[in-house]
C-alpha cells in the first residue's frame, strides 16, 4: 500500500504538471475573433470623425467593431489614439483601415491599440505579407516593441497575447484582386477577406447587379470560402446575400447614422435613400 506521503506527493506532481498547460492558454479579448470562430456574424460601424465623444457613442451603440477610417479621412494617428484610449473597455473592437501596408502605418495602428488591421487595395500578395510581418510580434512577425497605448488599453500581459488576438482583413477592390483571391485567402495570418462593393464597381466599370460584376463577386467569394476564411462585404449585403457565407460587414458612418436617427425622430420611420440590398457608393454621402 502507498503511504499518505507518497499519495500526497503524487497528487502534487500531477497538479504541478497541469499548471503550465493552463498557463499556456492565451487570454482572448478580441470578441470579433471569438464570434467569427463560433460561426456568428459581426457588424462594424465606420468612424471618420476625430472626436472622442462621437467615437464612444459609436463604440457603445451595439456594433461588434469599429471600422476606423484612416485611408480616406484626414484623421491623424494621434486623433485615433486619443479616441481609442478615451473609450477603453467599450464593447466594439477597434479596427483600423490603414492607408497602406507600410511598417510605419501598421506599427502606429497597433501601438495605439488597434486589434484589427484592414488592408485596402490588395492586388498583390506582397502587401498582405508585409502587413502580417509588421503587425505580429516575433517569432511570427517583425513588429518592434515601443511606446503606445496598447498596454493601457488591453492589459499588462498584452505582449504575450497580442498575436493571438489580432485580426487581419484583406480587401479585394479590383478585378486584379479577384484573380488572386485564392492566393490572398490562403496566406497564414489572414482571417477575413473583404469584397469591396464600391471600388470593385469602379475598377471593373460595372454596377452592382450587372452579370459581369456579380461573376467577379462570386468568383472571389468561392475562393475565400474554399480557403476556410471569412467573407466580408458592406452591410447592405447582409440581407440581400443572406445564406451566401458572408459573416463580416462594414456598417454606415456617423453622419449617415445621425441622418437616419433624425428621420426616425422626426417622421417615425427611417427613409432609405439607397436601393434595398445595394451598397451605397463611398464618398457620395451628404455631409
Amino acid at each position: 500500500m502507498f503511504s499518505n506521503s507518497r499519495v500526497l506527493a503524487a497528487l502534487a506532481l500531477i497538479a504541478a504538471s497541469t499548471v503550465p498547460l493552463a498557463a499556456q492558454q492565451p487570454r482572448i479579448f478580441n470578441t470579433v475573433k471569438t464570434k467569427l470562430a463560433a460561426g456568428q456574424s459581426v457588424v462594424g460601424g465606420t468612424v471618420s470623425i476625430p472626436d472622442p465623444d462621437t467615437y464612444c457613442a459609436m463604440a457603445n451603440s451595439g456594433f461588434d467593431f469599429l471600422w476606423i477610417e484612416m485611408q480616406h479621412s484626414p484623421m491623424s494617428y494621434q486623433d485615433v489614439a486619443h479616441m481609442i484610449m478615451a473609450c477603453k473597455g467599450a464593447p466594439a473592437m477597434p479596427f483600423v483601415r490603414v492607408p497602406d501596408a507600410t511598417e510605419g502605418d501598421i506599427q502606429k495602428a497597433m501601438d495605439m491599440g488597434a486589434i484589427g488591421i484592414i488592408l485596402p487595395m490588395v492586388d498583390d500578395v506582397q502587401k498582405v505579407h508585409n502587413a502580417i510581418k509588421f503587425a505580429f510580434y516575433p517569432p511570427r512577425g517583425k513588429r518592434s516593441l515601443g511606446g503606445g497605448y496598447h498596454g493601457a488599453v488591453w492589459g499588462p500581459d498584452y505582449r504575450a497575447i497580442a498575436n493571438d488576438n489580432l485580426t487581419i482583413v484583406a480587401m479585394i477592390e479590383s478585378p486584379a484582386g479577384v484573380k488572386i483571391a485564392a492566393d490572398i485567402a490562403n496566406i497564414p495570418g489572414v482571417d477575413v477577406v473583404f469584397i469591396a462593393s464600391t471600388d470593385l464597381a469602379s475598377f471593373s466599370g460595372m454596377k452592382q447587379g450587372d452579370p459581369g460584376y456579380e461573376k467577379l463577386v462570386d468568383e472571389a467569394k468561392a475562393a475565400i470560402l474554399k480557403a476556410g476564411k471569412k467573407v466580408a462585404g458592406p452591410l447592405a449585403w447582409k440581407s440581400s446575400r443572406a445564406g451566401q457565407g458572408y459573416t463580416f460587414f462594414q456598417g454606415p458612418g456617423e453622419t449617415s447614422l445621425i441622418r437616419t436617427g433624425a428621420k426616425v425622430e422626426l417622421t417615425g420611420s427611417a427613409l432609405s435613400e439607397q436601393k434595398k440590398g445595394v451598397a451605397p457608393t463611398e464618398g457620395a454621402e451628404k455631409h
